[in-house]
Protein backbone atom coordinates (compact mmCIF):
# COMPACT_ATOMS: atom_id res chain seq x y z
CA UNK A 1 0.00 0.00 0.00
CA UNK A 2 1.51 3.40 -0.86
CA UNK A 3 0.92 5.57 1.63
CA UNK A 4 2.50 10.02 1.68
CA UNK A 5 2.36 10.13 5.02
CA UNK A 6 3.60 6.87 7.70
CA UNK A 7 3.64 8.27 10.96
CA UNK A 8 5.05 4.75 13.16
CA UNK A 9 5.25 4.53 16.93
CA UNK A 10 5.26 7.88 17.87
CA UNK A 11 5.49 9.00 21.44
CA UNK A 12 5.94 12.49 22.26
CA UNK A 13 5.96 13.36 26.52
CA UNK A 14 5.57 16.41 28.54
CA UNK A 15 5.58 17.35 32.21
CA UNK A 16 3.10 14.84 34.19
CA UNK A 17 1.56 13.46 30.85
CA UNK A 18 2.22 11.17 27.60
CA UNK A 19 0.21 13.01 24.79
CA UNK A 20 1.39 10.60 22.09
CA UNK A 21 2.02 7.01 23.04
CA UNK A 22 3.52 4.62 20.79
CA UNK A 23 0.95 6.32 18.13
CA UNK A 24 1.04 4.93 14.34
CA UNK A 25 -1.10 6.63 11.70
CA UNK A 26 -1.18 5.93 7.60
CA UNK A 27 -2.64 8.37 5.13
CA UNK A 28 -2.78 7.68 1.77
CA UNK A 29 -2.19 10.06 -0.80
CA UNK A 30 -5.35 12.22 -2.50
CA UNK A 31 -7.82 11.06 0.74
CA UNK A 32 -9.24 13.60 3.26
CA UNK A 33 -8.08 11.84 6.53
CA UNK A 34 -10.11 12.63 9.77
CA UNK A 35 -8.03 12.52 12.88
CA UNK A 36 -10.77 12.18 15.65
CA UNK A 37 -10.17 12.49 19.49
CA UNK A 38 -11.48 14.40 22.92
CA UNK A 39 -10.19 17.74 23.64
CA UNK A 40 -6.69 16.85 25.24
CA UNK A 41 -6.83 13.43 23.50
CA UNK A 42 -3.03 14.77 21.52
CA UNK A 43 -4.67 15.20 17.97
CA UNK A 44 -2.49 18.54 17.97
CA UNK A 45 0.54 17.24 19.47
CA UNK A 46 0.33 14.65 16.99
CA UNK A 47 0.30 17.21 14.14
CA UNK A 48 2.56 19.49 15.66
CA UNK A 49 5.32 16.75 15.45
CA UNK A 50 4.60 16.10 11.91
CA UNK A 51 4.96 19.76 11.46
CA UNK A 52 8.27 19.60 12.91
CA UNK A 53 7.00 22.00 16.28
CA UNK A 54 7.33 19.22 18.48
CA UNK A 55 9.94 16.20 18.35
CA UNK A 56 9.00 12.89 19.42
CA UNK A 57 10.59 10.68 21.83
CA UNK A 58 9.97 7.84 20.37
CA UNK A 59 9.08 6.71 16.78
CA UNK A 60 9.87 7.45 12.66
CA UNK A 61 8.13 9.63 10.21
CA UNK A 62 7.82 8.49 6.53
CA UNK A 63 6.81 10.93 3.48
CA UNK A 64 6.33 8.98 0.05
CA UNK A 65 8.28 5.99 1.74
CA UNK A 66 11.32 7.29 2.72
CA UNK A 67 12.20 7.85 6.41
CA UNK A 68 12.98 11.88 7.25
CA UNK A 69 14.04 14.05 10.03
CA UNK A 70 11.51 16.98 10.76
CA UNK A 71 13.80 19.49 12.47
CA UNK A 72 11.31 22.60 12.23
CA UNK A 73 7.63 24.05 10.20
CA UNK A 74 10.91 24.95 7.50
CA UNK A 75 11.72 21.04 7.06
CA UNK A 76 7.83 20.26 6.97
CA UNK A 77 7.55 23.19 4.65
CA UNK A 78 10.85 21.64 2.33
CA UNK A 79 8.69 18.05 2.59
CA UNK A 80 5.39 19.43 1.35
CA UNK A 81 3.86 19.65 4.84
CA UNK A 82 1.24 22.54 5.28
CA UNK A 83 -0.53 23.31 8.67
CA UNK A 84 -3.43 25.89 9.72
CA UNK A 85 -3.17 26.07 13.65
CA UNK A 86 -6.45 26.09 15.40
CA UNK A 87 -5.80 29.96 16.48
CA UNK A 88 -4.37 31.44 13.09
CA UNK A 89 -0.97 32.68 12.77
CA UNK A 90 -1.43 35.82 11.07
CA UNK A 91 0.21 39.43 11.36
CA UNK A 92 -2.84 41.24 11.69
CA UNK A 93 -1.68 44.59 10.34
CA UNK A 94 -0.35 43.15 7.17
CA UNK A 95 -2.23 42.68 4.10
CA UNK A 96 -3.36 38.98 2.79
CA UNK A 97 -0.50 39.18 0.43
CA UNK A 98 1.92 40.41 3.29
CA UNK A 99 0.97 37.27 4.88
CA UNK A 100 1.17 35.02 2.29
CA UNK A 101 4.78 35.99 1.19
CA UNK A 102 5.94 36.21 4.29
CA UNK A 103 9.13 34.25 5.09
CA UNK A 104 9.45 33.15 1.35
CA UNK A 105 9.72 36.91 0.18
CA UNK A 106 11.60 37.58 -3.68
CA UNK A 107 13.77 40.37 -2.39
CA UNK A 108 16.13 42.37 -5.12
CA UNK A 109 18.03 45.23 -4.23
CA UNK A 110 16.54 44.94 -0.56
CA UNK A 111 13.07 45.94 -2.12
CA UNK A 112 10.47 42.84 -1.79
CA UNK A 113 8.71 41.84 -5.37
CA UNK A 114 5.15 41.14 -5.17
CA UNK A 115 4.01 40.98 -8.98
CA UNK A 116 4.68 37.13 -9.27
CA UNK A 117 3.43 36.51 -6.41
CA UNK A 118 0.58 38.70 -6.49
CA UNK A 119 -0.35 36.75 -9.83
CA UNK A 120 -0.16 33.48 -8.37
CA UNK A 121 -2.12 34.25 -5.50
CA UNK A 122 -4.71 35.10 -7.80
CA UNK A 123 -4.82 32.50 -10.00
CA UNK A 124 -4.66 30.15 -6.60
CA UNK A 125 -7.60 32.07 -5.40
CA UNK A 126 -9.36 31.41 -8.53
CA UNK A 127 -8.82 28.19 -9.01
CA UNK A 128 -9.69 26.74 -5.52
CA UNK A 129 -12.56 29.05 -5.23
CA UNK A 130 -11.24 30.79 -1.77
CA UNK A 131 -12.38 34.91 -3.44
CA UNK A 132 -9.77 36.39 -1.28
CA UNK A 133 -8.72 39.62 -1.72
CA UNK A 134 -5.02 40.66 -2.08
CA UNK A 135 -4.65 44.20 -0.68
CA UNK A 136 -7.06 43.84 2.22
CA UNK A 137 -5.54 44.14 5.79
CA UNK A 138 -5.91 40.96 8.07
CA UNK A 139 -7.89 42.79 10.66
CA UNK A 140 -10.39 43.99 8.47
CA UNK A 141 -11.26 40.47 7.08
CA UNK A 142 -13.58 37.88 8.84
CA UNK A 143 -12.28 34.96 10.14
CA UNK A 144 -13.97 32.97 7.73
CA UNK A 145 -11.65 34.75 5.40
CA UNK A 146 -8.12 34.50 7.40
CA UNK A 147 -8.96 30.89 7.36
CA UNK A 148 -8.97 30.92 3.47
CA UNK A 149 -5.61 33.20 3.77
CA UNK A 150 -3.93 30.33 6.10
CA UNK A 151 -4.94 27.86 3.27
CA UNK A 152 -3.31 30.11 0.41
CA UNK A 153 -0.36 30.36 2.55
CA UNK A 154 0.15 26.39 1.92
CA UNK A 155 -0.67 26.29 -1.72
CA UNK A 156 1.64 29.55 -2.17
CA UNK A 157 4.52 27.29 -0.93
CA UNK A 158 3.32 24.26 -3.14
CA UNK A 159 2.40 21.90 -0.06
CA UNK A 160 0.68 18.71 -1.21
CA UNK A 161 -0.01 17.38 2.82
CA UNK A 162 -1.86 20.06 4.53
CA UNK A 163 -2.83 19.98 8.33
CA UNK A 164 -5.91 21.70 9.31
CA UNK A 165 -6.29 21.36 12.95
CA UNK A 166 -10.28 22.26 14.07
CA UNK A 167 -10.83 24.20 10.49
CA UNK A 168 -14.30 24.79 11.49
CA UNK A 169 -14.12 25.40 15.22
CA UNK A 170 -14.60 29.14 14.60
CA UNK A 171 -16.72 29.26 11.70
CA UNK A 172 -20.38 30.04 10.52
CA UNK A 173 -22.61 26.87 9.19
CA UNK A 174 -22.31 28.72 6.03
CA UNK A 175 -18.64 28.90 6.25
CA UNK A 176 -18.18 25.45 7.53
CA UNK A 177 -19.89 24.35 4.01
CA UNK A 178 -18.22 25.90 1.65
CA UNK A 179 -14.83 25.08 3.59
CA UNK A 180 -15.88 21.49 2.91
CA UNK A 181 -16.64 22.38 -0.78
CA UNK A 182 -12.25 23.86 -0.88
CA UNK A 183 -11.07 20.61 0.97
CA UNK A 184 -12.85 18.49 -2.03
CA UNK A 185 -11.54 20.82 -4.75
CA UNK A 186 -8.25 20.35 -3.12
CA UNK A 187 -8.34 16.45 -2.88
CA UNK A 188 -9.20 16.50 -6.71
CA UNK A 189 -6.37 18.04 -7.52
CA UNK A 190 -4.04 15.43 -5.78
CA UNK A 191 -3.61 17.20 -2.26
CA UNK A 192 -3.63 15.15 0.42
CA UNK A 193 -5.33 16.60 3.68
CA UNK A 194 -5.41 15.41 7.30
CA UNK A 195 -8.09 17.33 9.29
CA UNK A 196 -8.31 17.48 12.97
CA UNK A 197 -12.01 17.47 14.35
CA UNK A 198 -14.40 16.05 17.06
CA UNK A 199 -17.35 16.76 15.13
CA UNK A 200 -18.79 13.36 13.68
CA UNK A 201 -21.08 14.96 10.81
CA UNK A 202 -17.97 17.15 8.99
CA UNK A 203 -16.33 13.60 9.57
CA UNK A 204 -19.71 11.98 7.72
CA UNK A 205 -19.48 14.76 5.10
CA UNK A 206 -16.28 15.14 3.91
CA UNK A 207 -13.64 12.59 4.97
CA UNK A 208 -12.65 9.16 3.34
CA UNK A 209 -11.12 7.46 6.72
CA UNK A 210 -10.91 8.08 10.04
CA UNK A 211 -8.42 7.95 12.50
CA UNK A 212 -9.25 7.74 16.44
CA UNK A 213 -7.21 8.59 19.54
CA UNK A 214 -7.88 8.65 22.98
CA UNK A 215 -6.45 9.16 25.91
CA UNK A 216 -2.84 9.87 24.04
CA UNK A 217 -3.52 5.82 22.91
CA UNK A 218 -4.34 4.98 18.71
CA UNK A 219 -7.71 3.58 18.77
CA UNK A 220 -8.32 2.39 15.47
CA UNK A 221 -8.99 3.46 11.73
CA UNK A 222 -12.22 3.26 9.73
CA UNK A 223 -13.68 3.81 6.77
CA UNK A 224 -16.00 6.20 6.94
CA UNK A 225 -18.68 5.40 4.52
CA UNK A 226 -18.67 2.11 6.86
CA UNK A 227 -18.71 3.49 10.29
CA UNK A 228 -21.87 5.25 11.90
CA UNK A 229 -21.46 8.02 14.26
CA UNK A 230 -21.94 5.76 17.23
CA UNK A 231 -19.26 3.79 16.40
CA UNK A 232 -16.81 6.43 15.97
CA UNK A 233 -18.00 8.18 19.40
CA UNK A 234 -17.45 5.18 21.02
CA UNK A 235 -14.34 4.63 19.82
CA UNK A 236 -13.31 8.24 20.73
CA UNK A 237 -14.98 8.34 24.85
CA UNK A 238 -14.90 5.03 25.16
CA UNK A 239 -18.57 4.63 26.34
CA UNK A 240 -21.77 5.14 24.11
CA UNK A 241 -22.60 8.76 24.05
CA UNK A 242 -26.36 10.38 24.46
CA UNK A 243 -27.00 12.44 21.95
CA UNK A 244 -30.21 13.76 23.16
CA UNK A 245 -30.51 16.14 26.36
CA UNK A 246 -32.43 13.85 29.62
CA UNK A 247 -34.28 16.68 31.20
CA UNK A 248 -37.54 17.26 32.49
CA UNK A 249 -39.88 20.14 31.50
CA UNK A 250 -39.04 23.06 33.10
CA UNK A 251 -40.73 24.71 36.38
CA UNK A 252 -40.07 28.26 35.51
CA UNK A 253 -39.93 30.00 39.50
CA UNK A 254 -39.63 34.21 39.83
CA UNK A 255 -38.09 36.64 37.36
CA UNK A 256 -34.25 36.60 37.56
CA UNK A 257 -33.38 38.58 34.83
CA UNK A 258 -35.64 41.73 33.55
CA UNK A 259 -34.10 43.71 30.02
CA UNK A 260 -36.06 46.21 29.62
CA UNK A 261 -35.93 48.61 26.09
CA UNK A 262 -31.89 47.37 25.82
CA UNK A 263 -30.13 49.62 24.01
CA UNK A 264 -26.32 49.42 22.81
CA UNK A 265 -24.80 51.64 19.78
CA UNK A 266 -21.55 51.44 18.08
CA UNK A 267 -18.90 53.62 18.64
CA UNK A 268 -17.92 53.78 15.13
CA UNK A 269 -17.04 58.29 14.62
CA UNK A 270 -19.19 59.84 12.24
CA UNK A 271 -22.05 57.02 12.56
CA UNK A 272 -23.84 55.62 15.03
CA UNK A 273 -25.60 52.16 14.45
CA UNK A 274 -27.93 50.25 16.62
CA UNK A 275 -26.31 46.99 17.87
CA UNK A 276 -28.67 46.10 20.36
CA UNK A 277 -31.83 47.42 19.23
CA UNK A 278 -34.93 48.29 21.85
CA UNK A 279 -34.52 44.83 23.68
CA UNK A 280 -36.64 43.23 26.22
CA UNK A 281 -37.15 40.23 27.49
CA UNK A 282 -36.89 38.21 30.79
CA UNK A 283 -35.21 34.87 32.43
CA UNK A 284 -37.13 33.18 35.18
CA UNK A 285 -35.41 30.79 37.81
CA UNK A 286 -35.72 27.08 36.74
CA UNK A 287 -35.80 27.65 32.80
CA UNK A 288 -33.17 27.64 29.96
CA UNK A 289 -33.87 30.29 27.12
CA UNK A 290 -31.48 30.52 24.36
CA UNK A 291 -30.56 33.28 22.16
CA UNK A 292 -30.62 31.86 18.54
CA UNK A 293 -29.13 33.91 15.63
CA UNK A 294 -26.50 33.95 13.18
CA UNK A 295 -23.22 35.06 14.62
CA UNK A 296 -23.34 38.94 14.08
CA UNK A 297 -26.71 40.09 14.68
CA UNK A 298 -25.73 41.82 18.39
CA UNK A 299 -25.49 39.02 20.59
CA UNK A 300 -22.03 39.60 21.63
CA UNK A 301 -23.01 42.89 22.32
CA UNK A 302 -26.19 42.24 23.93
CA UNK A 303 -23.84 39.43 26.63
CA UNK A 304 -21.40 42.46 26.93
CA UNK A 305 -23.99 44.68 28.60
CA UNK A 306 -25.38 42.65 30.18
CA UNK A 307 -22.43 41.59 32.37
CA UNK A 308 -20.69 44.55 32.25
CA UNK A 309 -17.96 44.04 30.05
CA UNK A 310 -19.31 47.07 27.50
CA UNK A 311 -21.68 50.07 28.43
CA UNK A 312 -25.10 50.81 26.99
CA UNK A 313 -26.20 53.20 25.39
CA UNK A 314 -30.10 53.31 26.90
CA UNK A 315 -32.10 50.29 28.75
CA UNK A 316 -32.33 49.09 32.43
CA UNK A 317 -30.80 45.00 33.78
CA UNK A 318 -32.86 44.45 37.12
CA UNK A 319 -31.36 40.70 38.28
CA UNK A 320 -33.54 39.30 40.86
CA UNK A 321 -35.57 42.57 41.27
CA UNK A 322 -32.47 44.89 41.70
CA UNK A 323 -31.56 47.47 39.31
CA UNK A 324 -28.24 46.65 38.45
CA UNK A 325 -27.81 48.44 35.06
CA UNK A 326 -24.85 51.26 35.99
CA UNK A 327 -23.59 48.54 38.85
CA UNK A 328 -19.70 47.06 38.31
CA UNK A 329 -19.03 43.47 37.26
CA UNK A 330 -17.87 42.77 40.79
CA UNK A 331 -21.25 43.80 41.96
CA UNK A 332 -23.03 41.75 39.47
CA UNK A 333 -20.74 38.78 40.16
CA UNK A 334 -21.41 38.70 43.86
CA UNK A 335 -25.26 39.33 43.47
CA UNK A 336 -26.18 36.63 41.77
CA UNK A 337 -24.76 36.79 38.11
CA UNK A 338 -22.03 34.15 36.76
CA UNK A 339 -20.78 34.06 33.25
CA UNK A 340 -19.33 32.13 30.54
CA UNK A 341 -17.35 34.64 28.27
CA UNK A 342 -17.63 33.75 24.49
CA UNK A 343 -13.91 34.61 24.60
CA UNK A 344 -12.42 31.96 26.95
CA UNK A 345 -8.77 32.90 26.45
CA UNK A 346 -9.39 37.10 26.47
CA UNK A 347 -12.41 37.52 29.09
CA UNK A 348 -12.21 33.41 30.78
CA UNK A 349 -9.12 32.54 32.15
CA UNK A 350 -5.99 34.56 33.03
CA UNK A 351 -3.41 32.03 30.93
CA UNK A 352 -0.63 32.53 33.23
CA UNK A 353 -2.13 31.79 36.10
CA UNK A 354 -2.18 28.03 37.60
CA UNK A 355 -5.73 26.24 37.00
CA UNK A 356 -6.33 26.65 40.66
CA UNK A 357 -5.93 30.23 41.31
CA UNK A 358 -8.31 30.68 37.91
CA UNK A 359 -10.91 28.79 39.61
CA UNK A 360 -11.53 31.76 42.32
CA UNK A 361 -10.82 34.39 40.63
CA UNK A 362 -14.37 36.01 41.21
CA UNK A 363 -14.05 35.05 45.40
CA UNK A 364 -10.39 35.28 46.37
CA UNK A 365 -11.26 38.30 48.18
CA UNK A 366 -14.06 36.25 50.40
CA UNK A 367 -13.63 35.48 53.97
CA UNK A 368 -13.47 31.28 52.89
CA UNK A 369 -10.69 32.14 50.74
CA UNK A 370 -8.37 35.50 52.58
CA UNK A 371 -7.47 36.17 55.84
CA UNK A 372 -6.47 39.75 56.66
CA UNK A 373 -5.59 40.49 53.14
CA UNK A 374 -3.40 37.07 52.78
CA UNK A 375 -4.65 34.47 50.36
CA UNK A 376 -4.88 30.75 51.83
CA UNK A 377 -3.16 28.59 49.90
CA UNK A 378 -4.61 25.46 50.97
CA UNK A 379 -7.97 26.43 50.54
CA UNK A 380 -7.46 27.48 47.14
CA UNK A 381 -5.55 24.39 46.07
CA UNK A 382 -8.31 21.96 47.84
CA UNK A 383 -10.91 23.38 46.09
CA UNK A 384 -9.38 23.59 43.20
CA UNK A 385 -8.91 19.73 43.92
CA UNK A 386 -12.72 19.28 44.56
CA UNK A 387 -13.80 21.40 41.43
CA UNK A 388 -11.11 18.82 39.21
CA UNK A 389 -12.73 15.66 40.21
CA UNK A 390 -15.90 16.59 40.06
CA UNK A 391 -15.66 18.21 36.56
CA UNK A 392 -13.27 16.19 35.87
CA UNK A 393 -10.75 18.97 34.62
CA UNK A 394 -7.78 16.99 33.46
CA UNK A 395 -4.54 19.21 33.40
CA UNK A 396 -0.77 17.56 33.53
CA UNK A 397 0.24 18.79 37.10
CA UNK A 398 -3.41 18.96 38.57
CA UNK A 399 -4.56 22.27 40.44
CA UNK A 400 -1.20 23.72 39.59
CA UNK A 401 -1.22 23.53 35.63
CA UNK A 402 -0.94 27.03 33.93
CA UNK A 403 -4.03 27.48 32.56
CA UNK A 404 -2.16 27.95 28.92
CA UNK A 405 -0.68 24.39 28.64
CA UNK A 406 -4.61 23.19 28.91
CA UNK A 407 -6.24 21.53 26.06
CA UNK A 408 -8.98 24.03 24.99
CA UNK A 409 -11.83 21.97 26.29
CA UNK A 410 -10.25 21.84 29.77
CA UNK A 411 -9.73 24.95 29.82
CA UNK A 412 -13.44 25.30 28.92
CA UNK A 413 -14.32 23.04 32.07
CA UNK A 414 -12.27 24.98 34.43
CA UNK A 415 -14.47 27.94 33.53
CA UNK A 416 -17.71 26.04 33.93
CA UNK A 417 -16.74 24.48 36.87
CA UNK A 418 -15.90 28.10 38.41
CA UNK A 419 -18.94 29.67 37.28
CA UNK A 420 -21.64 26.72 37.90
CA UNK A 421 -19.46 25.73 41.35
CA UNK A 422 -20.72 29.46 42.55
CA UNK A 423 -23.98 28.43 42.64
CA UNK A 424 -25.72 31.40 41.04
CA UNK A 425 -29.43 33.03 40.23
CA UNK A 426 -28.54 33.47 36.63
CA UNK A 427 -26.26 32.24 34.76
CA UNK A 428 -24.99 33.57 31.23
CA UNK A 429 -23.68 31.06 29.17
CA UNK A 430 -22.20 32.00 25.81
CA UNK A 431 -20.85 29.12 23.42
CA UNK A 432 -20.37 26.99 26.58
CA UNK A 433 -19.45 23.77 23.85
CA UNK A 434 -17.65 25.61 20.95
CA UNK A 435 -15.27 23.36 20.47
CA UNK A 436 -15.71 20.53 22.65
CA UNK A 437 -16.26 17.32 21.68
CA UNK A 438 -19.69 15.17 21.83
CA UNK A 439 -18.23 13.25 25.44
CA UNK A 440 -17.64 17.17 27.07
CA UNK A 441 -20.76 18.54 24.92
CA UNK A 442 -23.28 15.92 26.78
CA UNK A 443 -21.12 16.37 30.46
CA UNK A 444 -22.03 20.35 30.35
CA UNK A 445 -25.32 20.15 28.75
CA UNK A 446 -26.22 17.98 31.92
CA UNK A 447 -24.29 20.72 33.51
CA UNK A 448 -26.69 23.29 32.41
CA UNK A 449 -29.69 21.27 33.44
CA UNK A 450 -28.53 20.25 36.39
CA UNK A 451 -28.54 23.94 37.26
CA UNK A 452 -31.74 25.39 35.69
CA UNK A 453 -33.37 21.80 38.16
CA UNK A 454 -31.37 23.76 41.36
CA UNK A 455 -33.37 26.88 40.34
CA UNK A 456 -30.78 28.47 38.35
CA UNK A 457 -31.66 31.06 35.40
CA UNK A 458 -29.83 30.23 31.99
CA UNK A 459 -29.36 32.44 28.98
CA UNK A 460 -27.88 30.48 26.63
CA UNK A 461 -26.30 32.52 23.39
CA UNK A 462 -25.11 29.86 20.75
CA UNK A 463 -24.93 29.05 17.06
CA UNK A 464 -25.77 25.66 17.04
CA UNK A 465 -29.06 25.19 15.64
CA UNK A 466 -28.97 21.26 17.72
CA UNK A 467 -27.98 22.92 21.16
CA UNK A 468 -30.48 25.46 20.98
CA UNK A 469 -33.29 22.92 20.57
CA UNK A 470 -31.93 20.16 22.30
CA UNK A 471 -30.93 22.30 25.60
CA UNK A 472 -33.85 25.18 25.74
CA UNK A 473 -36.94 25.63 27.30
CA UNK A 474 -37.74 28.76 24.86
CA UNK A 475 -35.85 29.86 21.93
CA UNK A 476 -35.47 33.97 21.20
CA UNK A 477 -34.48 34.96 18.13
CA UNK A 478 -31.93 37.60 17.19
CA UNK A 479 -31.74 38.99 14.21
CA UNK A 480 -29.69 42.65 13.33
CA UNK A 481 -30.18 43.51 16.70
CA UNK A 482 -33.77 42.69 17.70
CA UNK A 483 -35.30 40.04 18.84
CA UNK A 484 -37.86 38.87 16.18
CA UNK A 485 -39.52 35.89 17.73
CA UNK A 486 -40.42 33.67 21.23
CA UNK A 487 -40.53 30.08 20.03
CA UNK A 488 -41.15 26.45 21.69
CA UNK A 489 -38.86 24.02 20.68
CA UNK A 490 -40.90 21.38 21.70
CA UNK A 491 -43.42 22.77 18.82
CA UNK A 492 -40.88 24.75 16.30
CA UNK A 493 -38.86 23.19 13.66
CA UNK A 494 -35.73 23.87 12.73
CA UNK A 495 -36.31 25.29 9.04
CA UNK A 496 -38.37 27.45 10.85
CA UNK A 497 -36.38 28.96 13.51
CA UNK A 498 -33.97 29.39 10.41
CA UNK A 499 -36.68 31.51 8.46
CA UNK A 500 -36.78 33.88 11.57
CA UNK A 501 -32.81 34.04 12.08
CA UNK A 502 -32.48 34.91 8.24
CA UNK A 503 -35.03 37.74 8.86
CA UNK A 504 -36.91 36.20 6.57
CA UNK A 505 -39.95 35.81 9.43
CA UNK A 506 -40.56 37.69 12.24
CA UNK A 507 -43.54 37.76 15.43
CA UNK A 508 -44.21 34.47 16.85
CA UNK A 509 -45.13 35.05 20.43
CA UNK A 510 -43.06 37.66 22.49
CA UNK A 511 -43.30 38.53 25.58
CA UNK A 512 -43.45 42.08 26.45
Amino acid sequence: MDYIIEMLGITKEFPGIIANDDITLQVKKGEIHALLGENGAGKSTLMSVLFGLYQPEKGIIKVKGKEVAINGPTDANALGIGMVHQHFKLVHNFTVLQNIILGVEEVKHGVVKTEAARKKIVELSQKYKLFVEPDALISDITVGMQQRVEILKMLYRDNEILILDEPTAVLTPQEIDELMNIMRDLVKEGKSILFITHKLNEIKAVADRCSVLRRGKYIGTVDVEDADKEVMSEMMVGRKVNFTVAKEDAKPKETVLEVKNLIVESKREGHTKRLVNDVSFSVHKGEIVSIAGIDGNGQSELVQALTGLSSLSGGQIFINKEEVTKKNIRYKNTHGLSHIPEDRHKFGLVLDYTLEDNLVLQEYFEPEFQKHGILQREKITKHADELIEEYDIRSGQGSVTPARSMSGGNQQKAIIARELSRRPDLLIAVQPTRGLDVGAIEFIHKQLVKGRDEGCGVLLVSFELDEVMNVSDRILVMYEGEIVGELDPKVVEIKELGLYMAGSKRGGHHED
